[in-house]
C-alpha cells in the first residue's frame, strides 16, 4: 500500500494543480452548491485529508480556482491589445481572445460568468476586479491614442469588453450555432464601427 501511495505522490505545486482541475469540473458539473469535496477529492484521486490540507474549506477552493482563470483571461485580453498598433486590429483580437478563452477553457468560463456564486462577496469583488483588468488594458490605449480623460476612456473600454464578454456567452449558450470566426467577425465589426469614430490624436483613429 505504501508504494502504491509514493507512485502517486506529488510535489506541492503538481498536486495543487490536480486539485484545481478536478474541482473545476465538480463545480461546472454540479455547481457550487451541490458539490462535495469527497467528490472533489476522489475525482483528483487523493484523500479528503490530502485536500483539505491545500483548501481549508470549499469556498477557499473555489475562489483559488476563480483566481487562476481571472489571471488567463486578464493576460489573454492584455496580450490582446499589445498584439498590434492597429486599433481595428486591437479590437479584433480582443474579440478573438475571448472566443478562444472559451474554445480553450469552456468550463472555466461557465464558471465566470455564470456561476450562482456572483452573490457571494468575495466572489463578485473578483469578477469585479477581472472585469475592470480586461478594461483598464484596453483603456489606456484609447486615452494613448486619443487624449480623451482617463474616466472617457474607460467608459468606452467597459462598453467594448461588456458587448464582447456577453456575446461570447451567447455564442456559448447556442452552441457556437454560428461559425467561430463569422461570430467574432460580426462582433468586431459591431465594436470598430463605433469606436473608429473617436479620433486619434492628429490623425483618424482607424490609422
Amino acid at each position: 500500500m505504501l508504494m502504491n501511495e509514493e507512485k502517486v505522490r506529488l510535489p506541492r505545486d503538481e498536486r495543487r494543480a490536480t486539485l484545481l482541475i478536478a474541482a473545476l469540473e465538480v463545480f461546472t458539473a454540479a455547481g457550487y452548491h451541490a458539490a462535495a469535496m469527497d467528490e472533489i477529492a476522489d475525482q483528483a484521486n487523493v484523500s479528503k485529508p490530502v485536500l483539505y490540507q491545500h483548501f481549508p474549506s470549499k469556498l477557499d477552493l473555489y475562489l483559488a480556482v476563480l483566481d487562476i482563470h481571472c489571471e488567463y483571461l486578464v493576460a489573454d485580453i492584455r496580450a490582446a491589445v499589445a498584439s498590434t498598433t492597429d486599433n481595428a486590429g486591437r479590437v479584433l483580437a480582443t474579440v478573438n481572445a475571448y472566443f478562444d478563452f472559451i474554445n480553450r477553457e469552456g468550463e472555466a468560463f461557465r464558471l465566470l460568468f455564470e456561476s450562482d456564486m456572483a452573490v457571494e462577496p468575495q466572489v463578485r469583488e473578483r469578477l469585479s476586479k477581472m472585469s475592470y483588468d480586461c478594461a483598464l488594458a484596453f483603456s489606456e490605449a484609447i486615452t494613448t491614442d486619443t487624449g480623451i480623460s482617463q474616466e472617457s476612456a474607460m467608459m468606452l473600454a467597459v462598453g467594448l469588453i461588456g458587448t464582447a464578454q456577453t456575446t461570447a456567452r451567447h455564442w456559448l449558450a447556442r452552441d457556437g450555432k454560428i461559425d467561430r470566426d463569422l461570430a467574432v467577425k460580426l462582433v468586431a465589426s459591431l465594436q470598430w464601427r463605433g469606436i473608429s469614430g473617436f479620433r486619434r490624436i492628429g490623425k483618424p483613429l482607424n490609422s
